[in-house]
């Protein structure tokens, strides 16, 4: 896998942690497909993301930590991640493993998706 789009990941993941939007957004296509893992489906576009990230972070805090990153067949990267989600009083509420997909485009997330 080259190693820009493994540190495109990366950086993703630690803005994500930071709760730095803008930074975030500025990593994908303007016309992002984004999987909605709270609501179902997807959100298209970068408002899109906006609002579903500011809608989630009003109810829960989730933390997301890349462990590995694989290029699949059809040309998209399986990031293993830990995800832990605290309500906003620390509690956690889930702890778990999950797969991540993510397709790159002119070196930009074009789309992302839970597996």
């Amino acid at each position: 896998m080259p190693a820009d789009t493994t540190a495109l990941l990366q950086r993703l993941y630690e803005r994500f942690n930071v709760r730095d939007i803008e930074a975030v957004l500025a990593l994908m296509r303007a016309d992002v497909m984004w999987a909605n893992g709270m609501e179902g489906g997807h959100v298209h576009g970068r408002d899109a993301v906006r609002d579903y990230w500011t809608r989630q972070w009003a109810v829960i805090d989730p933390h997301v930590t890349p462990s590995g990153f694989t290029l699949r067949a059809d040309g998209a990267i399986d990031v293993t991640v830990r995800q832990t989600v605290r309500g906003l009083d620390g509690k956690v509420l889930s702890e778990k493993s999950l797969h991540h997909i993510f397709r790159v485009a002119d070196g930009l997330v074009s789309r992302f998706d839970i597996a």
